[in-house]
This record gives C-alpha cells, sequence and structure tokens, in this order.
C-alpha cells in the first residue's frame, strides 16, 4: 500500500511482540514497553485491532483477560495455521479491504509469509512499538465521535451477523426483525468531522472518490447553492452512527448531486440505494432537474450499478468523467424494512416543500 494511506485495523502478534516472552515457554506474564498505552491510544483513535497469533488459543485468550486487553481485540486468530489466514479472516470477519489493514510481528519468516501473500498489508517490525503513535497512517487529523465508538459498533455487528447466521428465512425477513431507522438531515457543525472522515475511509461506495475537508463541508453547508445531507441508521442492536453523505450543487432549474457516499458496513442494509431514492424524491418535489457526477476510481463501479439500478442515464461521458441525468419520472421504492426519517425541511433552491416522513419517499 502507499505510504500515505489510512490503517483501519492493526493485527497483532503476541509472542515478543504485544507481550515479553513465549507463553508456552513461561513468558506472556508482562506486556511489552508502551504496548497498553498503544492499544487504548490507537483505539481511542478509532483504529480496530486483532490478533494473528501461533498459539494455543485457551492459554493466549486468558493471559489476555489476565493483562486486561482483551476486550481491544475483535476477532482474534489464535492457532498453528499461517498468519497469512489468520489476516485474510480477520479481513473478512471485520470487511475492511487488506490495503488497510497493518500487521505487528518481531519475526522476519512471519512479516514475510504475510507479505508473500498479501502484498498490500502494511507489515511492520516489532522492534519499535512506539513508532506505531506516530506513523501518520495511525494519527488521524480529528477524532470523531464515531470514531471513538467504533470498536463497539463493531462488537454489535458481529451479533447481527449471528443472528443472522441462526435466523431461518430469506435475507430480506431477517432485515425485517432489525427494526432499520435511516434518519437523513442538513449537516450540522457537529456532523462534519465525521462527514469529511467518511470521504475518507469511503471508496467502494463514493461516486466520485473526492475528498472533502472540514472547511469545505462547512462552506458547502452554509452556501446558498449547496445542500450537504448526512444520514444515520440504528436498529435494535444499536447505533451505526453517521454512514452516509450527500452533496447537492443546487441551481434554480437543476440540481447536481456533486457526491454520493455510504459507508461500506452498511452496504448489505439497502442504504444506499434508499438515500439516493430519497435524493430523488426531493428533487421531483422541488420541480427541478436531477443530474449526477460520477467519476470511475479502481473500487467504486458498485455506485454507477446504483445510478443504473436507480434509473439514472449517462448524458455525458469523457472518459475521466460522468454526467448521469434521471427523468424523475419513476422513483424506485424503499425497501419495506427501512424506515426514512427525515430532517429535510425545505430546499435551498427554490424554497419549495419536501417529501415528507414515511416508509418511501
Amino acid at each position: 500500500m502507499s505510504a500515505g494511506g489510512r490503517i483501519k485495523c492493526v493485527v497483532w502478534d503476541l509472542d515478543e511482540t504485544l507481550w515479553q516472552g513465549v507463553l508456552l515457554e513461561g513468558g506472556g506474564s508482562a506486556l511489552r514497553e508502551r504496548a497498553r498505552e498503544i492499544v487504548t491510544t490507537l483505539d481511542a483513535r478509532g483504529i480496530v485491532q486483532s490478533i494473528a497469533s501461533r498459539n494455543e488459543p485457551g492459554p493466549a485468550l486468558a493471559r489476555l483477560e489476565a493483562l486486561g486487553l482483551a476486550e481491544y481485540f475483535l476477532v482474534p486468530q489464535i492457532h498453528w495455521g499461517p498468519k497469512s489466514g489468520s489476516i485474510a479472516a480477520v479481513s473478512e470477519a471485520l470487511d475492511i479491504a487488506l490495503d488497510a489493514i497493518a500487521f505487528v510481528d518481531d519475526q522476519p519468516f512471519e512479516r514475510d509469509e504475510v507479505s508473500q501473500a498479501h502484498p498490500s498489508v502494511r507489515v511492520l517490525d516489532a522492534s519499535d512499538l512506539g513508532a506505531l503513535l506516530v506513523d501518520p497512517a495511525l494519527v488521524p487529523d480529528v477524532v470523531t465521535e464515531d470514531a471513538r465508538e467504533r470498536r463497539e459498533r463493531y462488537r454489535q455487528a458481529s451479533v447481527r451477523k449471528e443472528a443472522e447466521r441462526r435466523f431461518e428465512g430469506p435475507p430480506e425477513a431477517f432485515l425485517e426483525t432489525l427494526d432499520l431507522v435511516l434518519t437523513i438531515a442538513p449537516a450540522q457543525p457537529a456532523d462534519l468531522d465525521r462527514a469529511r472522515e467518511l470521504t475518507l475511509r469511503t471508496h467502494q461506495l463514493n461516486a466520485t472518490g473526492v475528498t472533502y475537508s472540514r472547511e469545505e463541508l462547512e462552506a458547502l453547508s452554509r452556501s446558498p447553492d449547496h445542500q450537504v445531507w448526512v444520514a444515520s441508521l440504528r436498529d435494535r442492536y444499536g447505533d451505526y452512527g453517521r454512514i452516509g453523505l450527500a452533496v447537492l450543487r443546487c441551481e434554480r432549474d437543476a440540481w447536481t448531486l456533486s457526491l454520493l457516499l455510504v459507508s461500506c458496513r452498511v452496504i448489505s442494509r439497502g442504504v444506499g440505494s434508499a438515500l439516493l431514492a430519497s435524493v430523488l424524491a426531493h428533487a421531483r418535489d422541488a420541480r427541478v432537474k436531477l443530474r449526477a457526477d460520477f467519476v470511475p476510481t479502481e473500487r467504486n463501479r458498485i455506485m454507477l450499478v446504483t445510478y443504473r439500478f436507480a434509473g439514472f442515464r449517462i448524458a455525458e461521458d469523457e472518459g475521466g468523467r460522468m454526467l448521469l441525468e434521471h427523468d424523475l419520472r419513476e422513483i424506485p421504492a424503499i425497501p419495506r424494512y427501512l424506515r426514512i426519517v427525515s430532517g429535510l425541511a425545505h430546499d435551498t433552491a427554490s424554497g419549495a416543500p419536501l417529501a415528507s416522513e414515511g416508509a418511501s419517499p
């Protein structure tokens, strides 16, 4: 991965990396210097953590409990298989791309094995743990409320996943049991740091790949010619936090969706389609044309598919950028398992009333 890429997950070895000595040889009674500080600091920054260790799982987990760190590690992989397999398991379980994972180990062989299997994983030598705290890839510019709660939200996701695994019936029937509520509202000052973070962290479900600074988002939210919407999601298991963002450029007779993005962790909830359907409904009620910018990247083709399924057609295609249009004659229905709560009162361009709260636009 590039040196400037953001790390979302750090995967730790245990013996001679997180703690001193080898557990099965009587070691592991004390942590390495600064290890506790590093684990708790990364957690507070919103960087989740896991384990990839060649060890007996029972004793290793018991030692983590005794050291007071077990709660910080999600889906720990403790077994005698290759660590590349453990990294892949963590990536799949947490739905975090390999190029957003860092692996810390004291053994050159283990680091090389992971690098050979997963070249995009950031591999770090455990000889200087303190360097983790100043590595730019592990130092977010701003720590948001959503970031501080990220580990707990991953735990909630694990409970949901287990409930889904046990559920007997089709996927949509399971979603109906979740009591999903999607709230869409104009961005407030307290939302802007998280909105910026979403532009930095979201790649697959970002229609243009654009990132914004907090100052840019604040200026857009105050502009009479723009709207900035933030979407939040909750269900009976807990709050997903702010998971979607839409930026609209508003002229008197036309709106242009210059950015639409949704967090990858809610991709299976139909939130992207629902947010887009709400944009369509509000444009229709404001009696304006609706266009959308799309810039293809290596990872966001799914967003073009989402636009096309929603009824957008390609009006212009300049290779590096597309302009899409929607005639607003037919707006996709919002899934019946998803309730929309709208905090959008009037559009900034014409003052026209927008769609009211309800289960569909």
